[in-house]
């Protein structure tokens, strides 16, 4: 199912007060209001069974525009196409096709196992028995689910539900998966197991999948395209690789050596840091052949390394470069 957005706004009326006493009585007869333009003139189109990645720092109008797409915000301006639904229209065909995952908001019943709620969820979407029982078996073994489905939610810990919530988002097969922060909170070896689900997951049944989050590994691990917004405003979109090569022009190039000399390192690179053995510059991209050959003929190279930027730091450039990033 394909998404089209196309020239989207969304604001808010929102009401100010100053602080103390005289201005919350005054409030009370007569309240003042600001218009907070939380997007502004998005577009982008996504093709069925892609997996995209939606960047922005804190208040740049990600999880804004994710309620709009799965149905739960109306747009100010703007047309949104999910699958060629509306999403606010709110089409019961549309509710059975989309699936929208936040990592910091619950769907499963905190008093009751999560087979409890996935037996809730395959009467809402009206799942065939066997479909179900065929769908549930699947995602037990692909996120290890056996021994958490007769466990109290309240007993489980943040990875295990948040396995949970993926499973009982997906039990009705949407085509559309719009995920919030679904690693958020969760140690290093669960986030790797929930992008390896994801991955499979979108390989076998070519589900269209928007990713929103702030680990750069979930991004890079799983999204070739992202779109970056910032205040509102699209900044980019695109492949991921090459947004890290327009606006990191250089690779880090790591050297191990017995002694590191102490003597000026401009014509090898930008020094970033030096250790006993050790020392890694930043290197043009276009010298690396010709700086990594240098190394090999003039020292004792015990190991050399190349690597690009960390992603981190290609994403907060973005950010900050709003001008030479599109």
């Amino acid at each position: 199912m394909s998404i089209q957005v196309n020239h989207l706004n969304k604001h808010f009326q929102v009401h100010v007060r100053q602080a103390g006493w005289a201005d919350a009585v005054r409030s009370l007869f007569k309240r003042e209001y600001k218009v907070v333009e939380a997007v502004k003139d998005v577009s982008f189109s996504i093709q069925p069974g892609e997996i995209v990645g939606f960047l922005g720092p804190n208040g740049a109008g990600k999880t804004t525009t994710m309620k709009m797409l799965a149905g739960l915000l109306h747009p100010t301006s703007g047309e949104i196409k999910v699958g060629g639904y509306v999403p606010f229209e709110q089409k019961a065909d549309f509710k059975k096709m989309m699936s929208l995952v936040m990592g910091q908001k619950s769907q499963l019943i905190w008093d009751i196992p999560p087979m409890e709620t996935f037996l809730v969820n395959k009467a809402i979407y009206e799942i065939d028995d066997s479909v179900f029982r065929h769908t549930l078996d699947e995602l037990t073994e692909l996120l290890e689910l056996e021994p958490l489905l007769t466990r109290p939610t309240r007993n489980l810990s943040l990875g295990q539900r948040m396995k949970c919530e993926l499973a009982a988002a997906l039990l009705h097969r949407p085509k559309v998966l719009f995920l919030d922060e679904p690693t958020i909170g969760l140690d290093v070896h669960t986030q790797e197991k929930v992008r390896q689900f994801i991955a499979k997951y979108n390989r076998e049944h070519k589900t269209t999948i928007l990713l929103t989050s702030h680990y750069m590994g979930d991004v890079a691990a799983l999204c070739d395209r992202v779109i970056i917004i910032n205040h509102g405003k699209l900044l980019y979109d695109g492949g991921l690789q090459v947004l890290a090569e327009k606006l990191t022009p250089y690779k880090l190039l790591e050297v191990r050596i017995p002694t590191v000399p102490q003597m000026s390192w401009d014509e090898y690179g930008e020094v970033v840091e030096i250790d006993e053995g050790k020392i890694i510059l930043r290197v043009q991209r276009d010298r690396i052949p010709e700086v990594s050959a240098k190394f090999l003929q003039n020292f004792e190279v015990h190991d050399l390394n190349i690597q690009d930027p960390p992603m981190e730091e290609v994403i907060t450039l973005a950010f900050q470069e709003e001008s030479h990033v599109s």
